[in-house]
Order: C-alpha cells, then sequence, then structure tokens
C-alpha cells in the first residue's frame, strides 16, 4: 500500500530529477551556442608568424614605446589570439552586493573580437552566465538566470561603441596589439596618450595613463552606460593595480583592476578581476 506521504516523497523526487534535466539542458545548449561563436570567431584567423622588432615600434609616441619595451614583447612573436582566464566579483547597481565571477575570454588581433563567458553566482544553487561579444565591429551582450532564461540580450550602436571601447582597454593583456592598423596613437603628455580605434564603421577613442616605469595604470573613456530611460554617455575608468604585473609566456601584463563608472549619483565600481591564466596563439581550447 502506498502512503500519501510516500507519493508526495516520489513527486518530489520527479520534480528534481526534471529540474535538474531541465537545467542541464540549458546549460548544454549555452555551451553550444558559444562554442559554435568561438569557432566562427577562429576560422579563419591567420596562422602566419611575426616576431615583433624595435624597427616596427619606432614610430610610436615614447610613452608607448616604453610601455612596448617594459612588457617584454620585443623579440617576441606577435599576438594573433588569446585565451585567458580571470576571476573577481560584480554586482548590477551601486547599492547591489557582490557576486562571485568566473569568467574565460578569447580574442583575436587581426580582426579585432572577443567572446567573454562568465559564471556569475547570485545566491546558492542560483546563477547567471554572461556572453559578450564583439565581432565584425559588432557587440552583443546576452545574460541568462540559470543559463536558460534571457535577463538581456543589448546590441545596437550603443552597444557596438561600448565593445569596441572594451577591446581597446583590454589590449593591455596582449600589448603588441597596440600595433594593428586601426589602432592610432596620439602623445598627450610624458605618461599619457591617446588611442582611436576604427573598426565597422565606429569609431572611439580612450586615454592610457602610465606611470614612470612604463607600466599602464588606467584608461578612461567615454562610453554609453545602460539606463531604463535609455543609454547615456558616461565616463569609464579601469583602474590598474601597479603591484600585479607578472609574466604569462614572457608577456608582462597586469592581472588586477577595477571597472568604475564615474556616474552622477556616484562612483559605481561594478567590477573587480583577477587574471589567473593567459595563453597566446592557441586556436583550441
Amino acid at each position: 500500500m502506498i502512503y500519501w506521504q510516500d507519493a508526495r516523497f516520489g513527486s518530489f523526487v520527479n520534480i528534481i530529477i526534471l529540474l535538474t534535466c531541465f537545467l542541464s539542458y540549458g546549460t548544454w545548449n549555452f555551451n553550444k551556442m558559444v562554442n559554435s561563436e568561438l569557432h566562427s570567431l577562429l576560422l579563419n584567423t591567420s596562422q602566419e608568424k611575426k616576431v615583433l622588432t624595435a624597427v616596427d615600434i619606432a614610430k610610436l609616441p615614447p610613452v608607448v614605446k616604453k610601455w612596448f619595451e617594459r612588457s617584454n614583447i620585443i623579440g617576441k612573436e606577435i599576438v594573433r589570439t588569446v585565451i585567458l582566464k580571470q576571476k573577481g566579483k560584480m554586482k548590477t547597481k551601486l547599492d547591489g552586493h557582490w557576486m562571485p565571477v568566473d569568467a574565460k575570454q578569447y580574442f583575436t588581433v587581426e580582426k579585432p573580437s572577443f567572446i567573454w563567458v562568465a559564471d556569475v553566482k547570485v545566491a546558492p544553487f542560483v546563477h547567471l552566465i554572461g556572453r559578450d561579444k564583439y565581432q565584425d565591429g559588432k557587440g552583443n551582450m546576452l545574460i541568462k538566470l540559470l543559463s536558460l532564461f534571457p535577463v538581456a540580450n543589448a546590441r545596437g550602436k550603443e552597444t557596438d561603441q561600448g565593445s569596441l571601447l572594451r577591446y581597446i582597454a583590454e589590449i593591455v593583456w596582449f600589448p603588441s596589439a597596440a600595433l594593428s592598423n586601426y589602432i592610432t596613437w596620439q602623445e598627450i603628455d610624458s605618461i599619457t596618450a591617446k588611442a582611436t580605434m576604427s573598426y565597422g564603421g565606429i569609431t572611439a577613442s580612450g586615454i592610457f595613463k602610465f606611470n614612470a616605469d612604463g607600466d599602464v595604470i588606467s584608461f578612461e573613456a567615454q562610453r554609453y552606460y545602460n539606463r531604463k530611460a535609455g543609454p547615456t554617455l558616461e565616463t569609464w575608468v579601469i583602474t590598474i593595480d601597479e603591484t600585479s604585473y607578472r609574466e604569462f609566456e614572457g608577456v608582462r601584463i597586469p592581472t588586477r583592476s577595477t571597472v568604475t563608472w564615474k556616474l552622477k549619483e556616484g562612483d559605481f565600481t561594478w567590477y573587480e578581476l583577477e587574471i589567473t591564466k593567459v595563453e597566446y596563439n592557441r586556436i583550441t581550447d
């Protein structure tokens, strides 16, 4: 004889099994999408190997040349692709709580692009999966709850501009990309240089600041910030921990930084990250 409490327990177990299968499918489907995008991203990546020489950087502003020298990239192979891992924490609003993040990011340089995939732990058993993509001059930020339920799917000119600026800012992790023909440099003073990137019909600029040794210590730009009433141009700042520089495959890069929006409501530091692994010129994960 089956008692009601046994029936209820059996139903509960079945619900748990069904929910687990449902969530597993969501994760599988999301990963399938990302893998397809990665294949497209890396499909036509050049395999031509070139070594960076002092002649290549001769026309750069002195402060940018000093950065190249400090990064140990002269005499090394020019970077074509990058795979890196990050860990950190983020929050989605000014007074929000910090949430742990694990992320992986892929870059190509000849045709500037990236895919950033992040797993954000919102609460026990609750997570957000984010995929930020920049390809062919177009940006797209997709966020899903539990890998299933769309929370955001941003695209358009403002997103394109923001993705382009993100790409410029993040070349600190693969400095040889600063020589790309879609980026131009203008010296402002002995510790500051302006980088302008034009690609896919979008042009945007940002300011790199360096310390006396030639290390990048910050990047600042005017970037679109999403609001309910519509995006607004705001000051976007990446601050680098000067003590965090270390070498990956012989290239010296910063590993810890914070990302802040300078808003009228107050400074909104929404992401603190640390680079834990970097691999250059690999086209397979």
